[in-house]
């Protein structure tokens, strides 16, 4: 228990709440932060988790258009974000989803890397999706697939949404030894520590008070 100085103020939630324009601004802004990472992700043969990393699996071991299998995936989910999360949730998270898949079907046509180091790849392409989903984690919005549950178990048990993320990226990032070298494993598991540490030190509820 904190001591009562140090006690937080309660908001005044009338003055707190963002406005429509804010959550475009942050829809758009986190959407294009992701996408770029995981533009630089692909260019490097690395992988992430959740959904955008089963999306990376299979691009990988068929070649299917990544844009396309990320928006499938993240269909069947939908259901819990409307039953846990309410509508604005949900809608505000299929039009992250959305926009996320266009833009990382449309950022390679923008720009492209000459030379791309790895590691590099791994940090910067990390500290942007992180950056990006914490954007949209603030405006009540996600990417689907993994980013409802753990946003559900972090307002439901307190769960830090970043370690619990960190877990399924783990997993995910384990099954890609069928279809990656290990060198590219490793790179991804730095770019999934870089990511996830983003959001467990930056997303910890009251310290961000807006809605």
């Amino acid at each position: 228990m904190n001591p009562p100085g140090d006690a937080a103020p309660t908001p005044d939630l009338s003055t707190a709440r963002h406005r429509p324009h804010e959550d475009v601004q942050a829809l758009l802004a986190g959407t294009l932060f992701v996408a770029l990472g995981v533009v630089m992700f692909r260019h490097g043969g690395l992988l992430t988790g959740g959904t955008a990393g089963l999306a990376f699996l299979l691009h990988y071991a068929t070649g299917w258009n990544f844009s396309l299998v990320f928006f499938l995936i993240n269909l069947p989910f939908y259901g819990l974000a409307l039953k846990r999360m309410g509508k604005v949730f949900t809608l505000k998270t299929f039009a992250a989803v959305g926009l996320l898949a266009a833009f990382a079907q449309w950022v390679p046509l923008w720009v492209h890397f000459d030379q791309l180091s790895t590691g590099f790849a791994a940090v910067a392409g990390g500290l942007l999706m992180g950056a990006g989903m914490l954007m949209l984690f603030r405006h009540r919005a996600s990417l689907g697939g993994f980013n409802v549950l753990v946003l559900y178990l972090q307002e439901r048990f307190g769960w830090r949404a970043g370690q619990v993320q960190m877990a399924f990226d783990c997993a995910i990032v384990l099954a890609a030894f069928a279809v990656v070298d290990w060198p590219q494993i490793a790179w991804s598991v730095l770019g999934a520590v870089v990511l996830n540490m983003t959001l467990a030190i930056n997303h910890r509820p009251g310290r961000y008070m807006a809605v």
